[in-house]
Order: structure tokens, then C-alpha cells, then sequence
């Protein structure tokens, strides 16, 4: 599912100042069906990595393949038909639209690609029911616990059935009990066969995972 083969990034740096090296040849495998998690200290490179992961940015030199495609050197219209094909994201701060249900936030993507009405409302429906929120649909974020806006969250990005879930810190804004509801999910929807990959600082979330990485100094490593 991820191919990255000396993955470098850097920007430029002020005038007469060395470019800002952030990540340097950085390797990462992850199969169809793994569940990874990808932990780090602040400042070591980790949200650049899930920001190429992500196909929010693209690298410096290296090779990115997505699902077997070459992601690395897309364009900005590219990359971003490609995350709107094989990519879902869930978020710290659930990114959910206020006015909107949670049937309505999570059927937006579907809205965006065309999808039509009762066909889209059916699909997010049936994304609720999987995170165990269909009695919620009517809701509006405001009426919702944290951990339950999470899980719509989650379902918004499982409704267009990406190859890849990609999440950034995903229990970073929840209570104990909230996490550990959401943490269960993430282990149901990779038995059920989901790529997922978790970009964490917290080593208890990442312990959930089956396959663990650090990013330290600008590389990637095995945590184990």
C-alpha cells in the first residue's frame, strides 16, 4: 500500500541560509491490510511525513508510491484527486461542519464527487451504522460527545471506501474512555481488512498498532 524509497524533504531556507532539511532518506513499507502506527517528538519530522503520507505535499527527492501508483512528483490538481480517491482522513479536531447532521457531514465527500442524493444518504447511513452511530444520524455535532464526533468523523472518511485511512492524532482531544472507544474501533476496521496508518505522540496509542515506527532526527525506524 506505501512505498517510500529515500524520501527527502526540505525548504528553503531565508536569504543566504541553508535549506531546512526535515527528513532524509526515509524508507517506509506498509502492506495492504497492516494496521501502523507512526510515532514522534515534536520538531522531528513526524507531521511533515504524514503531510506526504497524506499526499497533502509532495517530497524533495525520494519515490512515493500509493496503492501502486507514483505519487512523488503529482501536481496540486493530481494529488488532490488522489486523496479524494484513495485516501480518508480522520483528525484531532473531527473537522466536522457545525450546521450540518452527522448524516450530512458525512455524506459531503459524496455530495462533492456527484454522488446523488438517495444514493449518497444510503452510503453515509451505512458508514454510521459501521462506527455504531446510525441512531445519531440526525444529530448535529454540537448534541455529540467528543468520542461520538470522532466516530463520524471517521465514518465521513470510510464512506467513499479509500484505500488508505490515514489519522492524525486521532484521540489527541478525547477522554480516557472516549479514546479507548475509538482505539477499539480502529482494531475492528483493520480486522475487517482497512489499511489504517495513526500518526501519533502518544506510545499508548501506538502500542494498539500492529507494526510501529519512530521519527527521529529526520528518519524513520522501527519503535520495537
Amino acid at each position: 500500500m506505501i512505498q517510500m524509497e529515500n524520501i527527502t524533504k526540505h525548504y528553503p531556507g531565508r536569504r543566504g541560509e541553508k535549506p531546512l532539511q526535515i527528513l532524509t532518506g526515509v524508507d517506509l513499507h506498509i502492506r495492504r491490510g497492516e494496521y501502523a502506527a507512526i510515532v514522534g517528538p515534536s520538531g522531528s519530522g513526524k507531521s511533515t511525513l504524514m503531510h506526504l503520507l497524506g499526499c497533502l505535499d509532495t517530497p524533495s527527492g525520494g519515490t512515493y508510491r500509493l496503492d501502486g501508483a507514483d505519487v512523488s512528483g503529482l501536481d496540486r490538481k493530481a494529488l488532490c484527486r488522489i486523496r479524494q480517491e484513495k485516501i480518508g482522513f480522520v483528525f484531532q479536531g473531527y473537522q466536522l461542519l457545525k450546521k450540518l447532521n452527522a448524516l450530512e457531514n458525512v455524506a459531503l465527500p459524496l455530495m462533492l464527487r456527484g454522488v446523488p442524493l438517495r444514493r449518497r444518504e444510503a452510503m453515509a447511513m451505512d458508514a454510521l451504522s459501521r462506527v455504531g452511530l446510525a441512531a445519531r444520524a440526525r444529530h448535529l455535532p454540537g448534541q455529540l460527545s467528543g468520542g461520538q464526533q470522532q466516530r463520524v468523523a471517521m465514518a465521513r472518511a470510510l464512506c467513499c471506501s479509500p484505500a488508505l485511512l490515514l489519522c492524525d492524532e486521532p484521540t489527541g482531544a478525547l477522554d480516557q474512555t472516549s479514546r479507548d472507544e475509538i482505539l477499539t474501533l480502529l482494531e475492528g476496521l483493520n480486522q475487517s481488512g482497512h489499511t489504517i496508518v495513526v500518526i501519533t505522540h502518544d506510545p499508548c496509542v501506538a502500542a494498539h498498532a500492529l507494526k510501529r515506527y519512530r521519527v527521529e532526527g529526520g528518519r524513520v525506524r522501527p519503535a520495537d
